[in-house]
């Protein structure tokens, strides 16, 4: 059974395929981010060669200022993934001064993706609460909340209207987000890299670094960190069965599915 890395950027490397070929040779399943629909286009034919790759359609929020431009591409390619992320809302500190088109934008993919079977990887940095509403009122199926960060209690709330969570070996250093990982249910977690963009040890994370989030669930569960492997990709299946991508065959030892 691979790895499961359900939330990196490979375009964002140095040598996007040196990391996916690398990544294919460890066994590692990668769900690879793009910001924009336009990155999404100009990579697709790369990665469609690498089984074990699948690429996301982007609209992220800090790059919010592209959005206008991008948002009819976004429509069209939508047929061509059965991934969609990053997207979602920033009303951090950097995210503030884009937010009223951010709102535009997420309302946007929202509408879009309301009759879409897609697996959605959301970025939240202090909006939590106003993307779960926006989820809760496009009645969007079962999404995933990249790296949380928000408030703990929201956390149930999120988990009540049947959200998944994406964790990263970086979580686990900071006080906070060992206390995010701590209140995930085992029923609604994933792994994630999220790299290059977190940092290991003054590194960029790598797709094969989620062995230690697996370590640390390990420790965290006090099971195997197999047993750790088994429930993700458990997960991850329901999750794919949930959103109705029941089309074609899907084995998580080859990730033998059509985008």
């Amino acid at each position: 059974m691979p790895l499961l890395d359900c939330h990196c950027h490979l375009d964002r490397y140095d040598d996007p395929k040196s990391i996916a070929t690398t990544a294919a040779g460890r066994g590692v399943f990668v769900v690879a981010m793009t910001n924009l629909p336009s990155h999404f286009r100009a990579g697709l034919p790369h990665v469609r060669r690498f089984t074990r790759v699948r690429l996301a359609l982007g609209l992220h929020p800090l790059a919010a200022m592209h959005h206008a431009n991008e948002r009819q591409l976004f429509r069209d390619s939508l047929e061509q993934t059965s991934f969609v992320g990053e997207v979602g809302l920033d009303f951090s500190r950097e995210g503030a001064p884009t937010r009223e088109i951010q709102l535009a934008s997420f309302r946007f993919v929202a509408e879009c993706l309301s009759s879409a079977n897609k697996v959605l990887s959301l970025h939240s940095r202090g909006a939590e609460r106003t993307v779960l509403e926006t989820l809760v009122e496009f009645r969007l199926r079962p999404s995933i909340f990249h790296w949380y960060s928000g408030p703990l209690k929201l956390i149930d709330e999120v988990v009540e209207a049947g959200h998944l969570f994406s964790v990263n070996p970086a979580m686990a250093v900071s006080q906070h987000g060992r206390k995010v990982i701590e209140r995930i249910p085992q029923d609604r977690m994933l792994t994630e890299s999220d790299g290059p963009y977190a940092k290991i040890m003054g590194r960029p994370s790598m797709p094969w670094d989620v062995t230690s989030i697996e370590e640390y669930l390990s420790a965290v569960w006090k099971v195997s960190s197999t047993d750790v492997r088994r429930r993700v990709w458990q997960n991850f299946r329901q999750l794919l069965a949930d959103v109705g991508l029941t089309d074609g065959p899907y084995d998580s030892s080859e990730g033998t599915r059509p985008y």
